[in-house]
């Protein structure tokens, strides 16, 4: 023990060596994780645009008489705010690939601001709808397509807020690590297409 020094007790194994080497040499496939994810998030989604327009063909009259019309104003500002809270999230990407973290703090703090905005706007369409969710098939359709994405908004708000923490950490973000920046924006793309599809089926149709 007398002869034995620090540096023999931090000393690697060639086993430990080498199961280093092969870790860091590790293909990353996180974000194709992601993807697959989004890919079978749109398969649930496409299902139900797909049921509503079966809905709206096999309906003699659509939607059923009686069912108050819906509003275009307030729908067609969250439109607005939501994809261009898309460009604004960008931004954010754009500045942590150049290091500039409080560049991402501020844009993906404006994209959370955009997005509760837009919740606030489809709760404020709730309460003043002169429907329920049982009234009719059309008014059911209606709740569960745009609550549905309504939670999927809530949980990539809640993904930004995770980014906004963790950009706290000193060195948690940089150009050359900044997965969970890139995994929160596809998410919210992905978010945003969604809607533009659902506000032309639902609202403009």
């Amino acid at each position: 023990m007398q002869g034995t020094t620090t540096d023999e007790y931090q000393t690697n194994s060639p086993q430990e060596v080498e199961a280093a080497a092969e870790h860091e040499e590790h293909e990353d496939y996180r974000m194709f994780g992601v993807v697959l994810f989004l890919i079978a998030e749109s398969f649930i989604f496409l299902g139900m645009f797909v049921a509503f327009v079966i809905y709206r063909s096999v309906v003699p009259v659509w939607p059923p008489e009686g069912t108050p019309e819906l509003e275009l104003l307030l729908p067609g500002i969250n439109t607005i705010i939501l994809v261009s809270s898309s460009f604004v999230m960008h931004r954010g990407q754009s500045a942590i690939k150049n290091n500039d973290t409080s560049g991402l703090r501020v844009w993906f703090a404006i994209t959370a601001v955009m997005g509760a905005i837009f919740l606030a706007g489809q709760l404020y369409e709730y309460s003043n709808l002169e429907f329920g969710l049982t009234t009719n098939l059309f008014t059911s359709s209606f709740f569960v397509l745009t609550g549905f994405h309504g939670l999927h908004v809530t949980v990539g708000l809640l993904l930004i807020f995770f980014v906004l923490i963790r950009s706290q950490q000193p060195g948690h973000y940089s150009s050359e690590s900044y997965f969970g920046v890139e995994a929160s924006e596809l998410y919210w793309h992905f978010v945003d297409v969604v809607w533009v599809i659902l506000f032309g089926l639902v609202y403009l149709l």
